[in-house]
């Protein structure tokens, strides 16, 4: 090994020593296995993060790398995919239907002791739906301000249709358990006691690898909510670290000092390979996106390569 190698590998090492002491003493056999979880490490390292954990598979050559994948932080709004999955589920059962329509409202109740709230107009990212209260929109059309938006009030409404705990279900039965959903969005009683929504990385990418193989629900509902996760609005994560015009489907979350992003991505002439980066405790959130992206640009890299980047 020469000298400007083990002088990396020195750096990388007091940097994970110093941030992540028990994954050093829980992962040290692989904490330098591969130059691809050096390059990924490093920018960790960098971010002042409190917690990154990335998750990441290639469907092509079943390449996968781990940091952190058990680690359980506040969902945000990844949450609301797998309230999407359950719609799609309830759909196929036929005990809801797609094209049925429901009142928007922005009044619900806490799971703490059934009281009353309201959700903030400026603490949500989509804005038209405070404007059409009243109104009745199918099931389809909140699922899409749901995703692509990121729509708090649709959140907390097909929450209440579908419910949390048979949202929590259905990942248990894809194989997810740690992903939970126990309420919709701006519930604070909740969160006070700490009746938060949660997931991991590994959660998330079992989640998204069922939805990349097409078998969450029907091969058919998964192109449908592939096609919604493509429509996304919010690109600054992932997707900015990728050529312009690579397919991604995929879903942010953030809030104060969290940001994530779950994605697949679809690489030309190749199997769509999944990533997910889950932040917390980085200062400022287009902080956050930069980190995001620059592992997925490093990501890609290697996946597009087929051989693992240089240092």
């Amino acid at each position: 090994m020469n000298v400007k190698r083990r002088d990396f590998l020195a750096v990388i090492t007091a940097c994970l020593a110093s941030r992540f002491p028990l994954a050093l003493g829980q992962e040290k056999t692989r904490r330098v296995r591969s130059d691809l979880d050096n390059a990924v490490q490093a920018l960790i390292c960098d971010s002042g993060a409190l917690d990154v954990a990335v998750a990441f598979h290639d469907l092509a050559t079943r390449d996968e790398m781990l940091i952190h994948p058990d680690v359980n932080f506040h969902a945000a709004s990844t949450i609301k995919v797998p309230v999407m999955m359950e719609v799609f589920r309830q759909a196929e059962d036929k005990t809801l239907s797609l094209d049925n329509r429901i009142a928007v409202k922005n009044d619900f109740a806490s799971i703490v002791d059934g009281s009353r709230f309201s959700l903030r107009v400026e603490d949500d990212s989509e804005l038209s739906l405070y404007r059409r209260l009243g109104e009745r929109l199918t099931i389809r059309e909140l699922v899409r301000l749901m995703i692509t938006e990121s729509s708090n009030v649709a959140t907390n409404m097909l929450v209440e249709r579908v419910t949390a705990a048979r949202a929590s279900e259905f990942m248990r039965r894809l194989g997810a358990n740690d992903v939970r959903v126990l309420r919709g969005v701006e519930d604070n009683k909740a969160y006070a006691r700490g009746l938060n929504n949660a997931t991991t990385a590994r959660g998330l990418m079992i989640v998204l690898l069922r939805l990349a193989e097409r078998s969450v629900v029907t091969a058919e509902a998964s192109e449908q909510m592939l096609a919604i996760l493509r429509a996304q609005k919010f690109n600054e994560g992932i997707p900015a670290g990728l050529p312009a015009g690579t397919p991604v489907a995929h879903k942010t979350g953030s809030f104060a000092k969290v940001y994530h992003d779950a994605a697949i991505v679809e690489p030309p002439k190749k199997k769509p390979f999944v990533l997910i980066v889950l932040t917390q405790g980085i200062d400022t959130k287009p902080r956050a996106q930069k980190l995001v992206a620059e592992i997925a640009r490093i990501v890609y890299g290697h996946v597009m390569a087929g051989v693992q980047p240089g240092i």
